[in-house]
């Protein structure tokens, strides 16, 4: 039997003093990389926090584990800590939910390792804006988070829009201008035809002069169809491209001054054409020749329809915060069936007037861009034989 020998006091003394720096060596090495760790991470945290762009880090069910001050202002919130727990999809425009499902799809279920998309938010206070979103993968504790960008698109978005409608409108102008013009083009070419027959139209007249003044008369109002329809096809392409520069304006005086014209007008035809103003000041924010179209649009439609001893009314009120025009006639009223389509543009349901008048079924649908434009809202109310109500309310 071997025996084991008892070590020296001075032998205990040597190896604790190896293991004391053994454990003062592992020790190191431990806090070496949590300090390097830290480092890291604090380097991490001041880019996190002091980005321009909006940053969060969302789990895997898109729940926000940490956001910083930029989303933070985006979204309406005074901290990003008030995004910390909310589903982001709580944020996600109602259109565009479908996008964050996609970003959650490629991301933690077919595991690409980035992601990016263009997609709407909703501020705090209901307004949305667009933003451009890119997310990556991460490890963090065994979990795979996403960590993720989101930039302010909105100027970008708002130009892509302006020449996608410019783009409309030009593709507007040249649909109109094949296809519209096309009539009273094609009634031009006839008349002048039976103008070079002069000789044989007149003969066939008894050499009555009637005949050719009926031809002339004939083109003239050709002409004028062509030249209205030019006119509202270049108006329909210029207020898709502009932006309302809009101003503070007394509606009263302004709707007063706009009626002058139209008071002629009323008295050529035997028409009342009556102004009711409130005994108080109202004022509103808008473009004077654009909005003076809105007036001009709806009163010529209501000399169109309405015959001789009519009436129509222009009023103005104050209604549960909102301005309210009301332009109303004792015309022919529009049919039930029509009422729906009266906004649309190309509308089929355009008539001729009770004078002969010229239109081209672009009014209305140019009445109600341009109250849209001032963030209005327009609608009628009409019966057959009775007259027509339009009303328009501005914030």
């Amino acid at each position: 039997m071997s025996s084991s020998r008892t070590p020296s006091s001075a032998e205990y003394s040597t190896l604790e003093a190896e293991n004391r720096a053994l454990r003062e060596e592992v020790a190191q090495l431990k806090e070496q990389p949590a300090a390097e760790r830290a480092q890291k991470q604090e380097r991490f945290r001041t880019v996190f926090e002091n980005s321009p762009l909006g940053q969060k880090i969302i789990t895997p069910d898109l729940v926000i584990r940490q956001a910083n001050q930029a989303l933070a202002t985006m979204l309406g919130f005074e901290s990003g800590k008030d995004l910390v727990g909310r589903r982001i999809l709580e944020f996600a425009h109602p259109d565009h939910i479908a996008d964050w499902q996609k970003l959650q799809e490629r991301l933690w279920a077919h595991k690409e390792p980035s992601f990016t998309l263009e997609t709407c938010l909703v501020h705090q206070n209901g307004s949305s804006f667009w933003c451009r979103i890119t997310s990556v993968l991460f490890p963090d504790d065994g979990a795979e988070l996403g960590y993720t960008t989101l930039e302010d698109i909105a100027e970008r978005k708002s130009l892509e829009i302006s020449h996608r409608r410019l783009y409309d409108a030009q593709e507007t102008i040249l649909h109109l201008a094949a296809h519209d013009l096309q009539s009273p083009i094609n009634n031009l070419q006839m008349l002048i035809e039976l103008l070079r027959l002069e000789p044989a139209v007149q003969a066939a007249a008894g050499n009555d002069q009637k005949t050719i003044q009926e031809l002339l008369t004939l083109m003239e109002r050709s002409c004028e169809a062509a030249n209205v329809l030019l006119k509202d096809v270049l108006y329909l392409g210029q207020i898709e491209a502009d932006r309302l520069e809009k101003h503070r304006t007394d509606l009263g005086a302004y709707l007063d001054e706009r009626l002058t014209l139209f008071r002629v007008a009323a008295q050529e035809k035997g028409i009342e054409l009556v102004l009711e103003l409130p005994a108080e000041s109202i004022h509103a924010n808008i473009h004077a020749d654009k909005f003076g179209r809105i007036l001009d649009n709806l009163l010529t439609n209501a000399f169109k329809f309405t015959p001789t001893g009519g009436k129509i009314q222009v009023r103005l009120q104050q209604h549960d915060g909102h301005v309210r025009l009301i332009v109303q006639d004792t015309g022919l009223g529009i049919p039930e069936d029509l009422q729906p389509h009266v906004f649309d543009k190309f509308t089929a349901a355009s008539r001729p007037g009770l004078y002969g008048d010229t239109t081209t079924g672009l009014g209305l649908f140019i009445t109600k861009q341009i109250v849209e434009l001032h963030e209005g809202k327009i609608w009628l109310e009409s019966q057959e034989h009775q007259g027509t109500t339009f009303f328009i309310d501005l914030s």
